[in-house]
C-alpha cells in the first residue's frame, strides 16, 4: 500500500497541501474549523476531490470563519446545498454548521478549539474518536484520526524518510512534544 508520501510529490493539488499543510501543527480556530469541515466532507469521497473544491469550499464558508458559519440558517443551508462547487450532502453541511457552533461553546469553556485540543492532548486514537463522537457531529474514527493527523496532533502523516517530516518535526507538532516528554531521561 503506497503512503500518502509517496502520492503527493509533484501532483498539483496533493503536492502543496502535503508538502506545506499535512502533518503541522496548526493554532488558528477557523483553519482547524476548516480541516475539520474538509476531513467531514471528505467522507466516501477522494481526498483529491475535496481538494480540487477546497477554494469553493473557502468561498461558500466564508473563509470558515468559526462565528459566520455558526449563525447560517435556514437561507444559507439553502445556499450551500445549491452550490454545485462544493459537496452538496444535507447531513455533511447540517454537520460543519452545527460543528461551528460547538467550537463557539469550546471557544466560551477553553479559550479557543485549540486550547481545547491541547487540554486533551495527549490520547490514543480511540480516545480522541469517543472525545469527538461526544463532542462533535459527523466524526467517525477516519474523520477524526485524519483531522489529528493533519493538524499535528496524531503522528502519521509522513514517513520518517519523507524530507517534509523534518520540518513537521521542526514546527513542534502535539505528538512529538508528548513523545519527548515521556520518554526516559538517557
Amino acid at each position: 500500500m503506497s503512503h500518502y508520501c509517496d502520492l503527493a510529490p509533484g501532483h498539483p493539488f496533493h503536492g502543496p497541501y502535503h508538502d506545506h499543510e499535512y502533518g503541522f501543527p496548526v493554532a488558528d480556530d477557523d483553519t482547524l474549523f476548516e480541516r475539520l469541515a474538509l476531513e467531514i466532507n471528505q467522507a466516501g469521497l477522494s481526498w483529491l476531490t475535496v481538494l480540487k473544491k477546497r477554494d469553493a469550499f473557502h468561498d461558500a464558508f466564508e473563509g470558515f470563519a468559526v462565528d459566520r458559519v455558526a449563525a447560517y440558517g435556514d437561507v444559507e443551508r439553502a445556499r450551500l446545498l445549491a452550490d454545485a462547487g462544493i459537496i452538496r450532502n444535507r447531513l455533511k453541511v447540517d454537520a460543519v454548521i452545527h460543528n461551528a457552533g460547538v467550537i463557539q461553546h469550546l471557544r466560551d469553556e477553553h479559550g479557543s478549539f485549540h486550547a481545547w485540543l491541547e487540554a486533551h492532548h495527549p490520547r490514543p486514537h480511540a480516545d480522541w474518536v469517543g472525545l469527538f463522537k461526544r463532542t462533535f457531529r459527523f466524526t467517525g474514527p477516519e474523520i477524526v484520526g485524519e483531522f489529528l493527523m493533519s493538524s499535528g496532533y496524531l503522528p502519521g502523516a509522513h514517513r520518517d524518510d519523507c524530507p517534509v517530516q523534518a520540518r513537521v518535526l521542526a514546527a513542534g507538532p502535539a505528538w512529538a512534544r508528548a513523545s519527548e516528554t515521556t520518554r526516559p531521561a538517557p
